[in-house]
């Protein structure tokens, strides 16, 4: 049977979500967790990567089981036998079809700048001290919404077909010292949240205009946007799927 398992996890320790060869993965870290609780090998498939040092509110992944099982005893399992940065919130039985990747329709991230200086948000956090005119950052945030060619703010080596997303918000919020974006999209690019943070930070310190920043999106080009801001500030917030794609309700 095949389920689907919603996960969040502090990245700092991990070199993002994806296996590697030479480096510790959240994927390797649970696989291994569920091979030995299960007595059998056992892989998953993530709704998507994360990278190094990025940090997820929720993700999710499928894995296909032998049998039937109590859903509440292995998440209760799982969450004593994983590492405390790293948590199971449900286990959802669905579909033989379903994919935890393909059939995700919509994904969220945020990215958190700290305005002061604070200890306690060191490595959840970008301290950014300079002064930001946050309604022209979002006047160039909102030109991203819709459907556009994001090659400016993707990574340049990457095995995607094509560099086309749909935006569906795109918003910055003021909270005290705490500067929050938001942005919404049916895909994220390699690196593409970081390279339009931090190209947004420049309209916000003047060093690119709002219009600059409309030509850097039709400009197609890397190495017209920005720099990318630190991983410790992004979080994976949500992943949403399409409607009846649980089979059963949580046990």
């Amino acid at each position: 049977m095949r389920y689907f398992f919603e996960i969040s996890y502090n990245g700092s320790a991990y070199h993002g979500w994806q296996t590697q060869a030479n480096a510790v993965g959240v994927q390797q870290v649970v696989e291994n967790a569920m091979s030995q609780l299960l007595r059998k090998k056992t892989e998953i498939v993530g709704s998507g990567r994360t990278d190094t040092g990025v940090h997820c509110r929720q993700q999710f992944f499928h894995a296909d089981l032998e049998n039937k099982i109590n859903e509440t005893d292995l998440q209760h399992r799982l969450n004593a036998f994983l590492p405390r940065d790293i948590a199971i919130h449900s286990i959802r039985p669905v579909s033989e079809a379903a994919h935890a990747r393909y059939d995700a329709r919509e994904r969220g991230y945020e990215y958190h700048i700290t305005l002061k200086k604070d200890p306690l948000l060191i490595g959840y956090a970008y301290h950014f001290f300079k002064p930001l005119a946050v309604k022209k950052m979002n006047e160039a945030a909102s030109l991203l919404v819709g459907e556009h060619d994001f090659t400016s703010f993707s990574k340049v080596k990457t095995d995607v077909n094509h560099f086309v997303c749909t935006i569906k918000n795109a918003k910055w919020t003021k909270r005290n010292d705490l500067l929050l974006f938001e942005i919404t999209a049916n895909r994220f690019l390699r690196g593409m949240v970081r390279a339009i943070v931090g190209t947004l930070l420049d309209v916000g310190t003047g060093k690119t205009s709002v219009a600059d920043f409309q030509n850097i999106i039709l400009h197609k080009n890397r190495k017209a946007a920005g720099m990318n801001v630190p991983p410790e500030g992004l979080y994976l917030v949500k992943v949403k799927y399409r409607k009846g794609i649980f089979t059963e309700s949580l046990t």
